[in-house]
């Protein structure tokens, strides 16, 4: 669960008429109106193209070269966005294992209860082998069964990292003549290198985003809640036809990167941190303004000034070859030469993270991360300043390697007034 999902029930209530009490009716009402013109939501939906069979199948097929690579014979994937990635079929998890296996040669089959494979099928069709276990069944002997049906039960088979334990320790139990291995070389591999299809979808969802931004900056009044106002968000971003949400953060609770527990009113001079994104397709905007309700005093304008600039310096440091490390270490270096250092003292997290299907996915930009970066990966670039009893400023955009340095999908904040 991401940070933004965390709050979600919240803005969901304001969404039912269920926030903050001094939202009248009319209020309420505004939240249904048509807030944008309806060529310009027409013109980014029609942008829009699903992914395509013959994308899964090239997807499964570098994961194939990714497995020899790797010495590895098959990898196990449970429900969840990885078995998304590959095959287009959403199926999370739940206490009845549903796994797929894909070998290294050969095509991949699945593991399901006998009551789910016409829901399965009807995504995966009716070629795909389907091993099904009715109620009082242990599915790890269909996926024996599966194994030797291939010759791999002395295989190598990756290990997806979101599986659960109870599924390694059968595999570990009673099939101990396989050799269990991480699988996250592989499916990190395909899904930290963005197509340009990827991107384009991710493209439009940032598109949206600043939108909505722009839009409910004009929406802000003095009283309205923290809920209140991440409700709205999302549905604005209803009227586009995605589903959206944010984390919303007034005066000093933005001084915490995720927030406090309480629900905090809007004041004159507070600043309003909005991190947030919608969903496109499967793929994911994550976007963080702040900006000034009222006239922001000298020091919030100069905070401003430096983490614009730490975005700046990362932004400027990403571009292949370079070990994702080094991108942190820029921004973080700029913040503490202006007086915000050393370290974690008020910059407090790492630079940034992939995201794709996931709002954090694979690769991270922090210290420690000796990885190269190349064209394709897309992170966040999001540094922050945050004292403690006064406020927070963060800045987040997403940052594409490039052939040759890096490029961010949207336009940078210029204040704490003009946004994009």
């Amino acid at each position: 669960m991401d940070r933004r999902r965390f709050f979600s029930a919240g803005a969901s209530a304001a969404l039912m008429g269920l926030a903050d009490s001094r939202a009248s009716a009319g209020d309420r009402a505004d939240i249904a109106k048509t807030h944008f013109d309806a060529a310009a939501v027409k013109a980014l939906r029609d942008r829009i193209r699903p992914i395509a069979a013959d994308e899964y199948r090239a997807r499964q097929e570098n994961a194939r070269r990714l497995m020899k690579e790797n010495g590895l014979d098959a990898v196990f994937v449970e429900g969840g966005t990885t078995l998304s990635y590959f095959t287009g079929l959403h199926w999370w998890l739940s206490e009845r294992l549903f796994a797929m296996v894909l070998p290294q040669r050969g095509e991949p089959f699945f593991i399901a209860p006998k009551f789910e494979e016409g829901r399965a099928r009807e995504k995966l069709g009716s070629e795909v082998k389907v091993y099904t276990w009715e109620e009082h069944e242990k599915p790890i002997e269909r996926i024996r069964q599966g194994l030797q049906d291939r010759g791999l039960l002395t295989a190598k088979l990756g290990i997806e990292e979101t599986t659960r334990y109870y599924a390694v320790e059968q595999l570990q139990q009673r099939l101990s003549t396989l050799t269990l291995s991480s699988a996250t070389p592989v499916t990190a591999g395909c899904r930290g290198m963005k197509s340009p299809h990827e991107i384009e979808l991710m493209q439009v969802a940032n598109d949206i985003t600043a939108q909505v931004y722009r839009q409910v900056q004009r929406e802000l009044r003095e009283g309205m809640s923290e809920t209140e106002l991440g409700g709205i968000i999302s549905a604005r971003y209803a009227e586009f036809g995605v589903e959206g949400d944010a984390l919303v953060l007034f005066g000093e609770a933005s001084a915490y990167p995720h927030g406090l527990t309480r629900d905090v009113a809007l004041k004159d001079g507070d600043v309003v941190l909005i991190d947030g994104g919608c969903k496109v397709e499967g793929y994911g905007s994550d976007i963080t303004r702040t900006m000034a309700f009222g006239k922001p005093s000298a020091k919030m304008q100069r905070v401003f000034e430096i983490v614009r600039g730490a975005q700046d310096a990362g932004l400027k440091a990403a571009r292949p070859g370079v070990a994702a490390e080094k991108v942190d270490a820029a921004a973080r270096s700029y913040i503490a030469d202006h007086g915000y250092g050393p370290g974690y003292t008020y910059f407090t997290h790492r630079l940034g993270h992939g995201i794709g299907m996931d709002g954090h996915e694979w690769y991270y930009l922090v210290g420690g991360n000796t990885r190269a970066l190349a064209p394709g990966n897309l992170f966040s670039n999001e540094p922050g300043i945050y004292i403690v009893g006064e406020f927070g400023i963060r800045t987040e955009d997403e940052m594409l390697i490039t052939d040759d340095g890096a490029r961010l999908l949207l336009p940078q904040a210029k204040s704490l007034q003009e946004i994009f």
